[in-house]
């Protein structure tokens, strides 16, 4: 009787001994796994490709100590996220389509004060009409230096564009700013219809001939184009100002929830459609990071989600005479108990 074949040796198919068929398996798991790893890197590669070329398309031009003389920091983040009316990328037929009007540089339609801490996120609207002190500068055209003087909030963006916008929060409010972002009309646009529309539900028609808005009571999806002229219409509002404030925090983190959805992402540190359409048309402060934009677009995100608040500053006033025009005017003592707790990061009731 012959010795029997040792166990790699035994024919274990038609296709030969064993030996032979466990060198094809090894062969076949080390070409899998080089195919899974070529795959990988090139996910990898490409990954970081697509975030160092958002990292160079934001543009870092707001420097935030420009003016010095800042409050100290206080617990948490504070951004300050600026709607204007930039025509930036929009062509003259655009223009005179969106109602984005004439004239040249560039206004505030919208600022909102965003806070992240230990309690979740605040969402602040500060109307532009509100009635501040504005920090004493340099007047550009006569050369010469003003004092301090009242005047409207979105008056301080004119004068001395964010630089001073951001000085004359923080001297109002107490709050040091940490982060800037601003959007014009053209990068707005083309986020809401990067999206597929942003869904809306009104409790009334709402008709206004300056910013173009016609729509009907009820549940839509509203387009880039009707998108712009529901936030900018404030001559339907009751409240003026401080209504379209409200119109301009609930469809801005509506439109931030819809838009983190998948194949319309606008994660900065991802990129899907409505990111590219917006990136390049986002002006930021000088030390933002794409990690900062995603965890301030992500906390704006969670204010539709239910986890933060969205605030008015108390006003004793709206529409007050003034030398300036109508103005808004802040309630003193609610509005100093409001950013007290913002500075803290206490909760606010």
């Amino acid at each position: 009787m012959t010795d029997p074949l040792p166990f790699t040796d035994r024919p274990s198919s038609r296709y030969g001994p064993r030996r032979a068929h466990a060198r094809q398996a090894k062969k076949k798991r080390r070409r899998l796994r080089r195919a899974v790893l070529a795959v990988l890197t090139g996910a990898v590669v490409a990954a970081g490709g697509t975030y160092g070329w958002a990292e160079t398309r934001l543009q870092r031009e707001v420097d935030l100590g420009a003016y010095g003389d800042r409050p100290p920091p206080g617990e948490g983040t504070n951004y300050l996220i600026v709607g204007s009316d930039s025509r930036d990328g929009l062509s003259p037929d655009a223009v005179r389509d969106l109602r984005a009007g004439g004239g040249g540089g560039r206004r505030t339609d919208s600022m909102m004060l965003l806070h992240t801490g230990a309690h979740g996120t605040s969402m602040v609207s500060l109307p532009r009409d509100s009635w501040v002190t504005v920090p004493g500068r340099l007047d550009t055209s006569t050369g010469k230096t003003k004092r301090p003087e009242g005047d409207k909030l979105n008056a301080a963006f004119a004068y001395g564009g964010p630089e001073l916008l951001v000085h004359t929060v923080e001297r109002n409010t107490g709050l040091r700013i940490d982060h800037y972002a601003e959007i014009g009309f053209a990068g707005f646009v083309n986020i809401v219809d990067a999206i597929g529309g942003v869904r809306m539900c009104l409790d009334r028609d709402i008709k206004d001939k300056k910013s173009g808005a016609d729509l009907r009571q009820g549940c839509h999806t509203l387009d880039g184009k009707q998108a712009l002229a529901f936030v900018r219409q404030r001559h339907q509002e009751k409240e003026g100002d401080l209504g379209r404030s409200k119109n301009q925090q609930k469809l801005l983190s509506t439109l931030a929830h819809q838009a983190a959805k998948p194949g319309t992402l606008f994660d900065p540190t991802e990129i899907g459609p409505a990111m590219r359409a917006g990136l390049e048309t986002l002006i930021v402060d000088k030390d933002m990071s794409l990690r900062d934009l995603s965890e301030m677009f992500r906390a704006v995100q969670s204010v539709s989600g239910g986890q933060g608040k969205r605030i008015n500053v108390p006003v004793s006033g709206f529409g007050v005479p003034t030398s300036k025009g109508n103005v808004l005017k802040w309630d003193a003592e609610k509005s100093a108990r409001l950013f007290a707790d913002l500075r803290q990061d206490r909760p606010l009731t």
